[in-house]
């Protein structure tokens, strides 16, 4: 079954002593790009979070967000209290010796270098661990978005596939009757220019025979018709979209030829519809897991 690229996941968890809130999209990429927002305190563990999500979502540019909400009121500083103290005994002693007033002191104090730091909170083993459960929540979550575009997708690829492969019936009829119009129009012209009775019946038939084989696709048809089953064979496969986009690319080869070979205008309707279908299937293989 194919898979998208492209998706949107979410999951939010309620703990006793906080609420974790995790948000997950990706777009298509040739690779997996992975861009995370967590807070510092975590670095610890991104090494082993990145190799997770790696391994579940495989391949696309992620952007993955957590924001863990406390509960309870926790101090963003810590004072360091016997450093202000000394800090205010000399200036205020200094203030007292150059008499200067000495009711501002405190701000000035808090000033100071080393006197207010910011209180950074290691985190324990449980609390990642309540972490990574809420952000594989979200996982399951794009995953399954991912599941359901792979579906849209793969009856757009069906009937693209459908519709080229009818073309190529209809080619198939027109190609029978090509080569006998290219005959009958040839050998209708060289009579009016030369006259019938002087026309080498031999020689033109060796040089209608050089002259239709630079026209002929009918190995165009069969390498066409043998890409298209193998799309849809490989569309059964898991995480196929590189193979999907190589396999894509051959079959607009094998209408390029055909296209170019073709010298018939309804023919050359058919390729150009061949064309429009196959550039849709394009567009979605580069989004294809």
């Amino acid at each position: 079954m194919l898979k998208s690229m492209t998706g949107f996941g979410k999951a939010t968890k309620e703990f006793d002593d906080k609420t974790i809130n995790v948000e997950i999209r990706s777009l298509n990429s040739k690779s997996m790009d992975l861009s995370l927002r967590i807070s510092n305190m975590y670095r610890e563990y991104e090494l082993g979070l990145r190799n997770e999500i790696a391994k579940l979502l495989e391949r696309g540019k992620v952007d993955l967000s957590v924001y863990v909400e406390s509960k309870h009121q926790e101090l963003p500083v810590e004072v360091n209290t016997e450093l202000a103290k000394e800090y205010h005994k000399k200036l205020k002693q200094l203030a007292q010796d150059l008499n200067e007033p000495t009711d501002n002191l405190l701000s000035q104090i808090l000033k100071m270098p080393d006197v207010l730091k910011a209180e950074r909170r290691e985190p324990n083993e449980n609390e990642w661990k309540d972490i990574m459960s809420v952000i594989k929540i979200a996982i399951d979550s794009i995953n399954k978005f991912r599941d359901d575009e792979g579906k849209s997708i793969e009856k757009d690829f069906k009937r693209q596939i459908a519709t080229i492969e009818d073309c190529l019936e209809k080619i198939k009829k027109f190609d029978t009757e090509r080569i006998k119009h290219i005959r009958e129009r040839i050998s209708n012209n060289l009579n009016e220019m030369i006259g019938a009775e002087k026309v080498d019946k031999n020689r033109f038939e060796q040089e209608l025979i050089f002259y239709i084989e630079k026209l002929d696709i009918n190995e165009e048809k069969v390498r066409l018709k043998t890409h298209l089953d193998y799309f849809l064979k490989t569309m059964m496969e898991p995480a196929g979209g590189r193979k999907l986009n190589f396999i894509a690319q051959e079959i607009g080869r094998e209408i390029n030829t055909i296209g170019s070979k073709a010298n018939d205008a309804e023919m050359q309707k058919l390729v150009v519809l061949m064309k429009d279908e196959l550039e849709k299937i394009k567009e979605q293989t580069s989004n294809v897991l």
